[in-house]
């Protein structure tokens, strides 16, 4: 199968699952990209995802055109950003063309219930997975333990974010800032470290 074509339809796959956003994709992709595929490693896709954070755009199609164009340059990463997004493409379509009041029926406010705990499993899958691939070492679970702090600091302190230090609480627990703060740190960890291994080493 065409190279471009295999990638539409991977990413097509991924974006058909993919209820409740970015998150809830990580263990449908990692099945499909990893697993099924090898087109990159569980340690690929942590980096493409957490990259994909603090870029503008949705999360979804910033991993997919990291991806693609990790398989075939920029044509690559076209394909694979039109295939996670055709498929919500079309069905918001069908929804807007036909039913006008779609999310007021009963029905489909119980799947939607569903789906939402289903959603939650899928991210908590994904915690879990990243934990063991990523979480190696003090200093890394450090980070994470100081992210998910941070994380969820001001909903916890219900601070007004009009005040100064609700604006300050406001940024440290925005997800791109806590993406490259982390990523800093990881950074400024490994310079502190390598220099006392080499010392060691003389």
């Amino acid at each position: 199968m065409n190279l471009y074509l295999d990638l539409f339809l991977t990413f097509a796959k991924v974006g058909v699952c993919t209820f409740g956003g970015g998150y809830a994709m990580l263990p449908i992709l990692q099945r499909e990209v990893v697993e099924k595929k090898g087109w990159v490693t569980e340690e690929e896709v942590t980096d493409y995802f957490a990259i994909g954070q603090c870029t503008p755009g949705i999360i979804a199609v910033n991993t997919s055109v990291f991806i693609g164009y990790r398989q075939r340059g920029v044509p690559g990463g076209i394909a694979a950003a039109l295939g996670v997004v055709f498929p919500s493409f079309v069905v918001i379509t069908i929804i807007a063309a036909f039913l006008t009041k779609f999310a007021t029926y009963p029905v489909v406010q119980h799947a939607l219930a569903g789906i939402n705990a289903a959603v939650v499993a899928l991210i908590a899958v994904s915690v879990l997975k990243l934990g063991k691939t990523n979480l190696r070492g003090r200093p890394a679970v450090c980070i994470f333990l100081g992210v998910l702090v941070l994380g969820e600091l001001s909903g916890l302190l219900a601070v007004d974010p009009a005040t100064p230090l609700g604006a300050v609480l406001d940024l440290l627990s925005n997800p791109a800032f806590l993406v490259v703060a982390a990523g800093a740190t990881g950074w400024l960890l490994g310079r502190v470290k390598l220099p006392s291994q080499g010392g060691e080493d003389r």
